[in-house]
């Protein structure tokens, strides 16, 4: 029993991961670096905060509730498509596995034969294994999505504030 492999391949799921702890990892250091420049300018300008500095730290709020909402959405966005690709690769499964099912059991050689058992058994375990690896590449980059805003936020104020 031949099996046509109709899934489209998806990058290593360990590849998105990696990519997304080094962005988490980057953004953290520069998260760091970032707070520790805007609390020097706290304890800097005192009870009386220049205009200059009002602002900055307005800004500082301004930015925080942006990234949050902005990263929602691309959290609800991607997981209305990653739900939409779910049930397409469920249903895409259940319909191989029927198949080769059904396949099997039409042909009395195939159920007294080890072959046709290790076939049919073979294809759900590779059906179920690309599904698997396709959920953790697609909850990788749910992650990233949503972390992208506030990567964006952090690194633009890094090179803001720091003139990196």
């Amino acid at each position: 029993m031949k099996r046509q492999r109709t899934h489209r391949a998806t990058p290593n799921p360990f590849i998105v991961w990696t990519q997304l702890a080094v962005k988490t990892s980057e953004m953290m250091i520069t998260s760091a670096q970032v707070i520790h420049h805007r609390a020097g300018r706290i304890v800097t300008a005192g009870a009386l905060p220049s205009e200059r500095d009002r602002r900055e730290f307005t800004l500082m709020g301004q930015e925080k509730l942006e990234a949050v909402v902005e990263s929602a959405q691309a959290v609800a966005t991607r997981t209305i498509i990653i739900y939409t690709q779910i049930g397409t690769l469920g249903f895409r499964q259940l319909l191989n596995s029927t198949t080769g099912l059904m396949n099997f059991i039409a042909s009395p050689a195939a159920l007294l034969s080890a072959s046709g058992q290790a076939d049919l058994l073979r294809g759900a375990i590779d059906g179920s294994s690309a599904m698997a690896s396709q959920l953790s590449s697609a909850l990788a980059r749910l992650a990233h999505h949503g972390l992208k805003p506030i990567h964006t936020r952090v690194t633009g104020n890094a090179k803001r504030l720091l003139g990196d």
